[in-house]
């Protein structure tokens, strides 16, 4: 039986999301997948969807209540793989008690505000171009492990050689306990 996969979105959720099928492609046929919109988790509404507004909406409480939703949704261990703003609702939602397996988070920027780790396996990847990403003594602090990538930005996660490179490392780990 296939593990469970939580994907949760970037602050676009699928308004501008189309690249997140291409992780969809690959681990469809290895993982049980639930997606969420994180926008719709926060049940964010926004007349005027601008990048400021979308971020201050989930700073002035979407993100605490897009948490809350996640926890009442999600009681059984699971993987979770998220993007940007996605992986720090997850953070969040690990250190509140969601049982994950394995965090894998791609530009979660505010999370160089937290100084505790969600009880799980952690993969966090960056850009090298990322001005938000935490700094190396966050990373040691924290002891977690980490990958930034060369000639990248915040939105590396939408890139095609990178969603290859993420998702293979995920199926190595899934396939390799199957063996």
């Amino acid at each position: 039986m296939a593990e469970k996969l939580l994907v949760l979105s970037d602050m676009w959720g699928i308004k501008k999301g189309l690249w997140i099928t291409s992780y969809f492609g690959y681990l469809q046929q290895y993982y049980n997948i639930e997606f969420y919109d994180i926008q719709q988790l926060a049940n964010l509404d926004i007349p005027v969807m601008t990048q400021e507004n979308i971020h201050r909406a989930f700073m002035e409480g979407g993100i605490d209540t897009a948490v809350a939703h996640l926890l009442k949704k999600e009681t059984k261990p699971c993987h979770v793989l998220a993007f940007s703003m996605g992986g720090t609702i997850a953070w969040k939602a690990g250190l509140n008690g969601l049982p994950m397996k394995s965090l894998t988070a791609i530009s979660p920027t505010r999370i160089r505000f937290e100084n505790e780790a969600p009880d799980c396996e952690i993969n966090l990847i960056y850009g090298e171009c990322d001005k938000f990403k935490p700094g190396m003594k966050w990373f040691k602090t924290m002891d977690v492990d980490f990958k930034i990538v060369s000639s990248f930005g915040h939105e590396l996660y939408s890139d095609e050689k990178i969603i290859g490179e993420v998702c293979v490392k995920m199926l190595q780990k899934i396939t390799q306990k199957a063996v």
